[in-house]
């Protein structure tokens, strides 16, 4: 199992977030004064029965949803500190993310999707990038192929290959095995940790699967918008204390 790193500012810092999502009555209080902290190139698996709010948390996390109150911090960045534009170039730089259903754009080629989040930045020579990133996942002889002519598999890998490009410092992923038969999705749980692990990233994902689960450094199970309690005292210290 791969140790957390000890040094700098924490990966990821939430201290008593809340959430609610919805309006008037239709409003659904969906995280309950979460804290947790998450060390630098740690690896973060989120477990719990559906609507615990994993996902939820996923997207806090990545800075896609404002918490309503509490404070969060990436890198040692309070996102509450930054405007919408300031945040989409933070997020873009410092944070990947991989959803179950790929969210490869149809109309472009597997080397244009994983382009995208390099241009946006203004990256030099993105799409040299991102023919070595489609490289890594074992995908440059399809790199000129569209996502209805590759596999679920393959989409994935362009998805991880998309999140990877701009050289996060944290990798999120949703389920990312959700729409992958069982050895496919073994196939790109182990490319993720071994990319994870050659380039230092900090890895949280949620999953169903407590085996896969199992493999990171921590499992943080959610029960209605809340840590579990016999788990708590774990998931907010353990970033910290001495192995």
């Amino acid at each position: 199992m791969q140790q957390a790193k000890k040094t700098g500012p924490a990966a990821i810092e939430l201290h008593n977030v809340h959430l609610s999502l919805g309006q008037g009555a239709a409003r659904v209080h969906i995280l309950k004064g979460i804290s947790l902290q998450i060390a630098q190139g740690e690896t973060i698996g989120l477990v719990g029965p559906s609507g615990s709010g994993k996902s939820t948390l996923l997207m806090v996390m990545a800075g896609l949803e404002r918490p309503d109150r509490g404070d969060l911090k990436i890198d040692g960045q309070a996102l509450a500190t930054l405007d919408e534009d300031r945040l989409a170039r933070f997020r873009g730089e410092k944070i990947g993310i991989v959803f179950q259903s790929f969210h490869l754009i149809p109309t472009m080629t597997a080397l244009e999707n994983v382009a995208i989040p390099l241009e946006l930045a203004g990256r030099p020579r993105p799409f040299e990038q991102a023919a070595a990133e489609l490289a890594a996942v074992g995908l440059a002889h399809r790199r000129d192929h569209y996502p209805a002519q590759l596999s679920g598999g393959e989409q994935q890998r362009v998805a991880l290959a998309r999140a990877l490009a701009p050289a996060p410092s944290i990798l999120i992923a949703d389920e990312p095995t959700g729409n992958l038969d069982g050895a496919t999705g073994t196939e790109i749980i182990d490319l993720m940790f071994a990319l994870r692990r050659e380039r230092g990233a900090t890895l949280v994902l949620v999953t169903h699967d407590l085996a896969l689960a199992e493999r990171c450094d921590r499992k943080i199970p959610l029960r209605s918008g809340e840590i579990e309690t016999d788990a708590t005292t774990t998931a907010v210290t353990s970033a910290t204390a001495p192995h």
